[in-house]
């Protein structure tokens, strides 16, 4: 079926309060729909027809629920806030951390941010424009700007107090975007010229860089099913179509209601993660798994993917893949791989199967040739892109991905 619309729904950091969740779910519900999906930056997004359109209209606004349709005027703020607990122990940074900072914002950023401890592989570094990353001194980050429409990344030459993280990004934000000539999609851009301009004027708690961010090495965790943590449990839920029926996220908020669970989280590979889940209530969780028939038990290699939102060409692709891989019984732990089938779509990954392009009097048109890379050291987090093979045809593209796997 095709949509006209795509409705998006931002869940700051990828934190959700299961009131909130069941109160947006019933009224997507209200409008008639029946299905919804998560975004690679922890956004909520839905598929709307033209028959649908005013209804969803209708019912947000009545709700006070805020929503864009198709555009993306202000990106979700992607955070590794889901991350916390089950997958990093040994920070500073803490949940109530990010709540602070997001609490500090009084502006819709119009750039991407990003937050991350740097303790971590779940989440990306570097894929917003603003991007902070926890130092290892407590409450002080570094900053590292990627120029909008550009791979030009200029590191902040100072660590930044947690409280002034928000207006320090305010600031960025209005100089970017009030020198666009400047700063915006110029792959010449100059970091040490925008850090003059806000500096010269504008006050922030800082102090210097005693040592140089040293991130881990890229080791993607298994981000599904039921796992322990200390005397609890948490829950990732994975779809492999990307799509999520409201009747389950529903029933997903009701019973994070019933149980006393305060929160959930939406994450960067499109699925949710439920913490905080005492023992004696799993039976209820299993019960809710059931009733829907969701699988939470899919193989590693299928999980390391990043396809860009809704885009079935992509999600074709990645599933043909992986298929090809349990032929061949390819082990690929330690790479993750990144589909970009649109123009100017930068995708995180270690591995990149990219399409080919062509400019026809000033039209871009796609072909059906594409071209593979990879990164140095196979770093996900890496823009320096290395050709590994190009110019091949789509039914050739499993084969030379077994082949870079192979070779790493």
């Amino acid at each position: 079926m095709r949509y006209a619309f795509q409705f998006k729904v931002n869940f700051t950091g990828g934190i959700i309060s299961p009131g909130y969740l069941l109160y947006v779910m019933e009224a997507i519900q209200d409008a008639g729909l029946d299905q919804v999906r998560f975004g690679l930056r922890q956004q909520l997004l839905i598929d709307v027809t033209q028959k649908n359109y005013d209804k969803l209209v209708l019912s947000f606004d009545n709700k006070n629920v805020l929503y864009e349709v198709n555009r993306d005027e202000h990106p979700n703020i992607v955070s590794s806030y889901a991350a916390e607990d089950i997958f990093i122990n040994d920070s500073w940074l803490r949940e109530g951390t990010y709540k602070d900072i997001f609490d500090l914002f009084d502006y819709q950023p119009k750039l991407k941010l990003n937050f991350s401890d740097n303790n971590q592989t779940f989440t990306p570094f570097f894929t917003g424009n603003i991007n902070w990353i926890a130092s290892k001194s407590n409450q002080f980050w570094y900053l590292f700007i990627r120029f909008p429409k550009t791979n030009v990344l200029y590191q902040w030459p100072q660590l930044v107090y947690t409280n002034d993280l928000p207006k320090l990004s305010k600031q960025i934000e209005g100089a970017i975007f009030n020198d666009q000539e400047l700063f915006y999609g110029n792959e010449n851009a100059d970091g040490k010229m925008l850090y003059n301009l806000i500096t010269a004027s504008f006050f922030i708690i800082s102090k210097t860089i005693d040592e140089a961010l040293n991130l881990p090495e890229f080791n993607l965790p298994y981000y599904e099913g039921f796992n322990s943590y200390g005397n609890k449990t948490w829950l990732g839920i994975y779809r492999r179509d990307e799509l999520f029926s409201i009747d389950f996220l529903k029933d997903i908020a009701v019973t994070c209601l019933q149980t006393k669970v305060g929160q959930l989280y939406t994450t960067p590979w499109k699925s949710i993660i439920i913490k905080n889940i005492e023992k004696k209530d799993r039976h209820l969780w299993d019960y809710v798994l059931g009733k829907y028939r969701i699988n939470v038990r899919h193989a590693a290699n299928e999980l390391a993917w990043q396809v860009e939102d809704n885009n079935e060409d992509g999600l074709n692709m990645k599933r043909h893949i992986i298929r090809e891989f349990d032929k061949q019984d390819v082990r690929t732990f330690g790479l993750c791989f990144g589909v970009n089938t649109q123009p100017e779509s930068g995708m995180f990954g270690s591995v990149i199967i990219q399409r080919r392009f062509v400019t026809i009097r000033n039209v871009v048109k796609p072909l059906d040739k594409y071209d593979i890379l990879y990164t140095a050291n196979f770093n996900p987090n890496s823009k320096a892109y290395i050709p590994f093979r190009s110019d091949i045809h789509k039914e050739h593209i499993s084969t030379y991905l077994i082949s870079i796997s192979k070779h790493f």
